[in-house]
């Protein structure tokens, strides 16, 4: 498969010319038809712009790990603070917990934007299998949809693991900020360090999952970027 031009590969007005015509796109309404024309004139098919959109929703998920991390270990600091540093702590965990809801939005967005690119990408070859005149060939394009969809499944299965283990997660942490925000005493302490046993279990299925997914992103960015 021949190398997409990119951005960054483009010289000045080529770069231009290219971002004058996806704001373009996005000044028609956003229409996905209009913005996947507009990057094939560029040579950057929908497959290109799949594997891009993996690319992303693997790095997004790599950045919630370790959101997710740090946002425990500052929950958990809560737990050694005197009451009188306990107001200046609550915001902190505050920000910890706003930090994961933001990480979190992140990797949806992410992962819709797979689907997306996804669903049109098989759409298309399907369609285009009707277009073969050699029997040969298109049974092996088949051949190579198939498989395709069905790495493409586990991915997008591994990715909905990943995202729905953040929700517990993500409502643990906020039921810790609402109790401390009306509790700023020690025994509202005693009540967190109780719950944070919970958090961290969930916490690190969370943090398996991702992996999970993430491992599942590489395998797919490989057979793409070796022509499979």
């Amino acid at each position: 498969m021949s190398n997409p031009v990119t951005v960054s590969s483009l010289k000045p007005q080529g770069a231009c010319q290219l971002w004058l015509l996806l704001l373009s796109a996005l000044f028609l309404g956003g229409c996905s038809s209009v913005y996947y024309k507009t990057m094939e004139k560029f040579g950057y098919e929908k497959r290109d712009i799949l594997v891009d959109r993996v690319e992303d929703a693997r790095d997004s998920q790599n950045d919630a790990q370790e959101t997710f991390r740090s946002s425990l270990e500052r929950f958990q600091s809560v737990v050694d603070t005197p009451d009188t540093e306990l107001k200046d702590r609550y915001t902190e965990i505050s920000d910890a917990y706003d930090d994961s809801k933001s990480s979190a939005e992140e990797v949806r967005n992410r992962i819709d934007k797979v689907e997306e690119v996804a669903e049109d990408l098989f759409d298309e070859w399907e369609d285009e299998l009707d277009l073969y005149e050699s029997a040969s060939l298109r049974r092996n394009s088949e051949q190579q949809l198939d498989e395709t969809r069905a790495q493409y499944s586990q991915l997008i299965r591994r990715m909905h693991e990943a995202e729905d283990r953040m929700e517990p997660v993500l409502q643990a942490f906020q039921d810790q900020v609402l109790y401390l925000k009306h509790n700023l005493n020690a025994q509202a302490i005693g009540s967190l360090e109780n719950e944070l046993v919970s958090i961290r279990q969930d916490v690190d299925e969370l943090i398996r999952n991702m992996e999970q997914s993430i491992d599942e992103s590489e395998a797919f960015i490989r057979r793409f970027r070796e022509g499979g």
